[in-house]
């Protein structure tokens, strides 16, 4: 009788000791609150997170969420085996989404004795930074169609850095230059840009440029204004004195861009009058003139002194 309940306190035993080796142990973290500081606006700050199974029987990590947005996991494949004694180590991203505080959780589900473990998640966003447009309107007076203007503006930063994603305007006739986007523009710090008015038609025209950031005002807004008169017309008239050959019936103008030639022939034949009036020129342009006198049996006497003109 007492080797019958000796044996049977051993069996007990033994059936204990693999009752408890079955059972999943728990699962600690570390840390158990991911602080992550103040972030600037539109930047980001990872930390790690490590997870250790402290019992001996393996355990299954089946979940693991983030109750803020502004938080994200990266690095962890589920659901994941975690042996007895080991551990696992993943990233956790803040992106924050609101200005100030930011806290969340991070969930751990798993077949561990303690099947819900919480991880604590906190952090800031610092306030957003102020953009300053100067001038707020440009007005580009009257501008010949065909023709353009152009005029300067500055974008400033105040308290934090800004970041500009993009600039829209209401009016294709009015057109931003000098800035590529993104921009981030650092506290305290001003960048230039310009703005090209290019009438299409005549009359006014109005527009608004728009620049939109990451600023505590989020949209700056600039008006624009500009009128559009009659094309510019520009003309060259050439005059010359006769020859002083009784044979010659008229005259030919020749036109280059380039002083000394080559040169091309600009009237349909030879006319016989003195001047000459060029119509076909255009703004910004330099031009070269020649002569020639041309005698009743086709004979062309060799080019005049060259005349130059500048288109404005």
């Amino acid at each position: 009788m007492l080797a019958f309940v000796a044996l049977l306190s051993i069996q007990t035993g033994a059936q204990q000791g693999s009752a408890i080796a079955s059972a999943g142990g728990p699962i600690a973290a570390s840390p158990t609150h991911l602080i992550f500081g103040t972030v600037p606006p539109g930047a980001s700050n990872t930390l790690h997170e490590t997870l250790t199974n402290r019992g001996k029987a393996s355990v299954t990590i089946s979940q693991v969420q983030v109750s803020n947005a502004a938080f994200r996991v990266k690095g962890l494949t589920l659901p994941l085996s975690l042996a007895g004694g080991h551990s696992v180590t993943f990233s956790v991203v803040f992106v924050p989404r609101v200005v100030g505080t930011n806290a969340g959780d991070l969930l751990v589900r798993s077949t561990a004795s303690n099947p819900q473990l919480n991880v604590a998640l906190s952090g800031a966003e610092a306030p957003r930074g102020k953009l300053t447009l100067a001038p707020t309107t440009l007005n580009f007076g009257s501008v010949a169609t065909g023709a353009n203007k152009s005029l300067s503006g500055t974008l400033s930063a105040t308290g934090n850095p800004v970041n500009l994603w993009s600039i829209t305007t209401t009016n294709a006739e009015f057109k931003v230059s000098g800035i590529s986007l993104p921009l981030t523009i650092p506290a305290g710090h001003s960048v230039p840009f310009t703005v090209t008015f290019a009438p299409q038609s005549s009359g006014s025209a109005t527009g608004t440029l728009a620049f939109t950031s990451n600023a505590s005002d989020y949209m700056e807004d600039e008006s624009l204004a500009g009128n559009g008169g009659p094309a510019a017309q520009h003309s060259v008239t050439l005059s010359w004195a006769a020859s002083s050959s009784t044979a010659v019936v008229g005259y030919n103008v020749y036109r280059s861009t380039v002083s000394g030639g080559p040169y091309a022939r600009i009237t349909s034949g030879p006319d016989g009058s003195l001047s000459y009036t060029d119509i076909a020129v255009s703004a910004g342009k330099s031009y070269f003139y020649v002569v020639t006198a041309v005698e009743g049996n086709g004979t062309e006497s060799t080019y005049s002194n060259q005349a130059m003109a500048v288109i404005p």
